[in-house]
């Protein structure tokens, strides 16, 4: 009997020993457990609350919806789940194209507009909190200014005064974009299109002004050279040697224009101031200025000269 009760006292004592090592496993597991998934959180957390911007780059952050500040360029630190980035806006200079198609200028003349607009954010609060897409609103403001200023202005300052318009664009853009914190560097127009048919014209008309052009000039320098003239006829008038000379002068380029001239003439009056007697006279000078091969080859006109 006792030995009974001594086994069963054993079996007893052996079964609450394994189940206490069991229980102390168990708790050891869950521990472990807890522990694991209290460091995963810490580093998701972590994970959440740095954030990094580039150089060019300002982060717009909000909590619980409240605008608190501005932060960037580096690492910055956010609440997760309370503090969000609202917009991460870019500070560089953004390039904008647009144009304003079948607009109609002053004079009634439709055209097609390209341009490109050059700006930057310079406060990134007021581009994110005063209008909802800055970008979207900057292209259409470019716009509707590209077509007001066309239809201010004539075809020939659209096409001759593209700086002037420049100017005025960037003025009017301006105005418009400053609220929201942009600033607009420069705008330029690349590109107007105008109907065919009108370039036609167009051509035509300064086709036409180049001729009356060319007209005036012409008649401004004959109108010069009858000056000219009409005063070295008053030197002449007044002055029988020059006039003699003149014709001398005269005779002689005409007589070596070419080797084979054989034939001058000479005005009456300038024989009568030369004093040359007759024609037969100027031949004769002129076959005497010839080169030999020239007189051997006219022997009729020697016999009849002597």
């Amino acid at each position: 009997m006792y030995v009974v009760i001594r086994a069963g006292t054993g079996s007893i004592r052996f079964w609450l020993a394994s189940i206490g090592w069991r229980r102390y496993r168990l708790v050891t597991v869950v521990e472990t457990f807890q522990i694991i998934i209290v460091v995963i959180v810490i580093l998701i957390i972590i994970a959440l609350s740095i954030k990094i911007a580039s150089q060019w780059q300002r982060a717009v952050i909000l909590r619980l919806g409240r605008f608190i500040g501005i932060r960037g360029p580096g690492l910055f630190i956010l609440i997760p789940f309370i503090d969000r980035i609202a917009y991460l806006i870019d500070l560089r200079v953004n390039t904008t194209e647009f144009k304003a198609e079948k607009t109609i200028t002053k004079d009634t003349v439709p055209v097609d507009v390209d341009a490109v607009l050059f700006w930057k954010v310079l406060d990134p609060q007021k581009a994110a909190l005063e209008v909802v897409n800055y970008n979207q609103a900057i292209s259409w403001a470019a716009q509707t200014a590209l077509r007001e200023v066309i239809g201010k202005s004539e075809l020939a300052e659209i096409l001759e005064g593209r700086a002037k318009l420049d100017v005025e664009l960037q003025k009017v853009i301006s105005g418009r974009t400053n609220q929201w914190g942009v600033n607009v560097d420069s705008v330029e127009i690349r590109d107007v299109v105008i109907p065919e048919g009108l370039q036609n014209a167009m051509s035509m008309q300064a086709q036409a002004e180049r001729e009356r052009q060319a007209r005036v000039i012409l008649g401004e320098s004959e109108k010069l050279i009858a000056g000219k003239f009409k005063e070295a006829a008053d030197i002449y008038e007044n002055n029988p040697h020059a006039m003699h000379l003149r014709a001398m002068n005269m005779l002689y380029e005409g007589l070596k224009a070419k080797e084979n001239s054989v034939i001058v003439l000479v005005p009456a009056s300038v024989l009568d101031t030369m004093a040359l007697g007759n024609v037969m006279g100027v031949t004769a000078m002129a076959n005497s200025l010839l080169p030999e091969k020239t007189k051997k080859g006219t022997p009729s006109t020697e016999k009849g000269t002597e």
